[in-house]
């Protein structure tokens, strides 16, 4: 017997995930992390992943207005301990702090991919094909 369901995360585990996310928010707010790439870029963290036995997050940011946005991550990656370590007072109530991984978000970019394609030309033409044979 598996020791973790295939059905997906626990809903422990998408809680303390979305607690992680609203702490490293408030920590890319407050701008304690003192690197002038990360400093100079606001970070938004669109959703952490914990690992089933929460000890590895892994945070999904995208830097808005930074022309680099791998420069941004891999510097997020670099300062990961200091953020591990500033984060415990305000995740003191898990039993070991999380080891943080700072992976890009893609899904806007995703989002705006599928938007484009629904307002081209070739779409649009289908749809009204559909809706003259409605009438």
């Amino acid at each position: 017997m598996a020791r973790f369901p295939a059905t997906g995360p626990s809903q422990r585990v998408l809680r303390v995930g979305e607690q992680v996310r609203h702490a490293l928010a408030e920590l890319f707010q407050r701008h304690e992390v003192r690197d002038d790439l990360i400093e100079n870029t606001v970070i938004s963290v669109s959703e952490v992943r914990m690992s089933p036995d929460l000890k590895i997050a892994t945070a999904f940011v995208a830097p808005l207005g930074s022309p680099d946005s791998a420069a941004v991550v891999d510097a997020l990656n670099r300062h990961a301990r200091f953020i591990r370590g500033r984060m415990s007072p305000a995740l003191r109530q898990m039993k070991y702090m999380p080891e943080f991984r700072f992976r890009l978000d893609t899904s806007y970019d995703n989002f705006q991919k599928i938007d484009r394609l629904l307002h081209s030309p070739e779409v649009a033409r289908d749809l009204r094909h559909e809706d003259d044979k409605e009438d």
